[in-house]
């Protein structure tokens, strides 16, 4: 088992020991078992998928949508630093389908580079809440 930590700026979301949890990176999604070695990393805006014994089916996995952040990984710790962090049971697909919604709006309206890069972070997080709220919605079926 690993120890896993997913902090946001309003306190810790999630403190438990875990059987594997996988990160959204730049280079791509890591997967961290037991001896991972040490890294620490940026976190992308993506899901972090958490399960929490080895026998738990993907379809009862944890699923967090996170903004950027940072990763370390060190001694069967992982601890993920976000700005934001949501369980997949705390999302609507229908206010995420309306926010992604509204996001795109936002981002064909800009005027300017900046406008335009500040949309599509809003564009890419509301995506990925979209995303966890989908596989919860699918995972029940």
């Amino acid at each position: 088992m690993i120890h896993f930590e997913l902090i946001t700026i309003t306190g810790v979301k999630l403190k438990e020991s875990v059987y594997e949890v996988k990160l959204p990176t730049p280079q791509g999604q890591i997967a961290v078992f037991k001896n991972h070695a040490p890294l620490v990393t940026l976190a992308s805006t993506g899901v972090i998928t958490v399960r929490k014994k080895d026998n738990t089916p993907d379809d009862l996995q944890d699923n967090y949508a996170i903004d950027s952040g940072l990763i370390e990984i060190s001694n069967d710790t992982v601890r993920g630093l976000a700005d934001e962090a949501e369980k997949d049971s705390e999302v609507s697909a229908k206010e995420a389908e309306e926010a992604l919604k509204q996001a795109k709006k936002l981002r064909s309206d800009a005027k300017d580079q900046v406008s335009l890069d500040k949309a599509q972070a809003i564009v890419d997080r509301q995506a990925t809440r979209l995303q966890i709220a989908n596989l919860k919605r699918r995972n029940k079926r």
